[in-house]
């Protein structure tokens, strides 16, 4: 037999044994990548932001600056912010709306504090039965959109508020929030509804607007205290199931506030599971931030806010 012939059968077969073994290993590697994959989305982590309702407080008493927000934020050790837009209802009355966005951008940019949404009231209501009520609400956020765009926010917070029954606010909201987030779209910024008292704490009713509206940019933002439909927190006369309803908004949840009011000696909040809201929260696949809104009277603003701060480190360290 040629030796030749025997050389090439030998370097054929030594390939194709190369061959098999690195697919044997290519599949090898595809297989840990997607247990790795699954690992990774199984071990979701969530970074915590604050709230400025939580320094209302101090900021309505003078004992804080409004413009001081992003260093206070920074001081009590969170690196990330979400405004309320009443609060600066004086300034912008005296010295205009731009010079006020232009202060709160180089604040944050000062103190290293990222800016994520603004929490807009008093523009009027979204799911108004008046068209021209909707038309001007409508007009009314849209400098809030153009606010959120110069600080490099993700999103506003709105409110879905309106009159009538249950179907035609339904619709009303969809007319209004439709309206709205089509103008946010063109500027790549969220509209986000809260669960807010009347039907927006209604969380199936809630899900049932996003679901009409179906746009990418509209969305919402789930608080765990807001679920009273007729009162208020501290005289609910109408609670929603605030699990269910979490569980009901999480699917389109762009946001999330975890409201607080007190604490027991062990740092659990006293009228709020937070471990079962944060596998609500998990179960439905989020990562984004969570954002710290202590509402109690007990304890004081900073005390209350560093209390619900640690709880959700410890529940999400666990």
């Amino acid at each position: 037999m040629d030796i030749n012939f025997l050389k090439v059968q030998a370097t054929v077969v030594m390939l194709l044994a190369l061959s098999l073994f690195s697919c044997g290993e290519l599949k090898k590697k595809e297989v840990a990548n997607k247990e790795l994959d699954a690992s990774s989305a199984n071990n979701t982590s969530f970074k915590i932001s604050l709230a400025q309702w939580s320094l209302h407080k101090k900021i309505h008493s003078k004992e804080l600056s409004p413009f001081d927000f992003a260093k206070e934020a920074k001081i009590l050790g969170f690196e990330a912010i979400e405004y309320v837009s009443a609060l600066y209802n004086g300034a912008i009355k005296d010295i205009g709306m731009d010079a006020v966005i232009d202060s709160l951008k180089t604040e944050s940019e000062a103190h290293g504090v990222k800016n994520l949404l603004i929490m807009v009231d008093g523009e009027g209501n979204l799911a108004s039965s008046s068209v021209e009520e909707r038309h001007k609400a409508v007009e009314n956020h849209k400098k809030w959109v153009d606010a959120a765009v110069a600080l490099g926010c993700h999103s506003i917070r709105v409110n879905a508020k309106g009159d009538g029954g249950y179907e035609a606010q339904r619709e009303q909201a969809v007319s209004g929030l439709s309206q709205l987030a089509t103008y946010a779209k063109e500027k790549n910024i969220n509209v986000i509804v809260e669960n807010h008292g009347g039907l927006t704490s209604n969380g199936s009713w809630l899900a049932e607007v996003m679901l009409k509206i179906n746009m990418s940019n509209c969305g919402t933002l789930p608080d765990f205290g807001n679920f009273c439909m007729k009162g208020n927190v501290h005289n609910c006369e109408d609670a929603y199931d605030r699990y269910k309803g979490v569980k009901e908004l999480m699917p389109f949840a762009k946001a999330v506030s975890a409201k607080s009011y007190d604490f027991d000696a062990n740092g659990n909040e006293t009228k709020i599971d937070f471990d079962k809201m944060l596998k609500i929260i998990k179960d439905a696949g989020y990562s984004g931030y969570i954002g710290v809104e202590y509402e109690g009277s007990r304890l004081n603003e900073v005390d209350g806010i560093l209390a619900t701060k640690a709880l959700l480190e410890k529940l999400i360290n666990n």
